[in-house]
């Protein structure tokens, strides 16, 4: 068994472990039935979809995730209210988000993603982007477009979010849609969904239907995987890449209950064959990632113990599908490290 192998083994498991995974048979109950995903409907084409809770993850899960450590839990508040600042957005304001994406492939091994995101809750959409306009400092310009109006930032800065990441906003573009939608992205993603407004639909039903599939998650999403992104992934081991040459979709959804945080990933193959020869892979490497789990120590090995000990690997017809779940207290001390 060579490294390379070993290594896409640990990162597949630290997949499973740092992501929260949904664990049905050890939690609560899904629902198969789907909302009218009106805000998802309003992306335009896409190769990925997601919609996200976010005054639910703001309100609801940061302060239990975050509650033995209140340093952090200031700390995340405080990111927040400058991102405000220096955005004018205040993520509060919104009670979902659903965001496209599209991949593109510049050269050989270089994917690039371009995002455009839909923002719904209750604020005055002509309001924030005038807060935009101010901290920007000048630097944005107007630009009309099928009769709305998209401003341009140009803000150059360094911000950071919920106390975790920080990232770089160059160049943001921002239009109000209609009294409480706000698009948000690239200049020419946002007129993208401009079109879709006018009349110009385009279908994203199936994965938006995957994104959605779970009705009180916290995040849902749906991907296509074409033979490009693949091919774009240094798997380093044949085998491997072969099963997962199989894959034609990628879903799931992040959510919580009073005490755990649950994730669920599914796999959609070419066919029934192909599912089983994933599934009999990713058995093969969670047995292995159990070596690399018991080398690590304090919250870390708490956390991915947890993890792979309610981690499941099963098959139906064509789709793989993994579940998991860990404690909320067990994520908190890493959240920020």
């Amino acid at each position: 068994m060579n490294t390379r192998f070993l290594k896409v083994a640990a990162i597949l498991v630290a997949v499973f472990v740092y992501l929260p995974i949904d664990s049905n048979a050890q939690t609560r109950a899904r629902t198969s039935a789907q909302p009218a995903p009106n805000l998802l409907a309003s992306l335009p084409e896409s190769d990925a979809v997601a919609q996200i809770r976010v005054r639910r993850l703001i309100n609801d899960v940061m302060p239990r995730l975050l509650a033995g450590n209140p340093a952090k839990l200031a700390q995340a508040n405080a990111d927040i209210d400058q991102f405000k600042t220096r955005t004018g957005v205040d993520p509060r304001a919104f009670d979902q988000i659903a965001l496209s994406v599209r991949y593109s492939y510049p050269s050989e091994g270089i994917t690039k993603l371009q995002t455009v995101g839909l923002a719904k809750g209750s604020f005055n959409p002509a309001a924030i982007v005038a807060a935009g306009r101010l901290a920007a400092n000048g630097k944005y310009r107007e630009e009309k477009y099928q009769g709305k109006t998209i401003y341009v930032f140009l803000l150059d800065q360094e911000v950071r979010f919920l106390g975790l990441f920080g990232f770089k906003v160059r160049q943001l573009a921002a239009s109000p849609l209609d009294a409480n939608t706000l698009a948000i992205g690239d200049p020419q993603s946002v007129k993208s969904v401009i079109d879709v407004g006018r009349g110009r639909k385009h279908a994203n039903a199936e994965l938006i239907a995957l994104a959605s599939r779970d009705t009180d998650a916290i995040i849902g999403f749906g991907s296509n995987v074409s033979a490009a992104l693949l091919n774009n992934l240094d798997i380093g081991n044949a085998s491997i890449a072969n099963d997962l040459s199989a894959v034609r979709q990628i879903y799931g959804s992040v959510g919580t209950d009073e005490k755990d945080v649950e994730l669920f990933v599914g796999a959609r193959t070419v066919n029934a064959d192909s599912a089983r020869n994933l599934g009999d892979t990713l058995e093969g490497l969670k047995q292995f990632g159990g070596l690399f789990i018991n080398r690590l120590t304090g919250a870390k090995g708490i956390l991915a113990k947890s993890a792979l000990t309610n981690l499941r690997i099963v098959t139906q017809a064509n789709e793989l599908q993994i579940r998991t779940a860990v404690a909320q207290a067990e994520i908190g001390p890493l959240m920020g490290n």
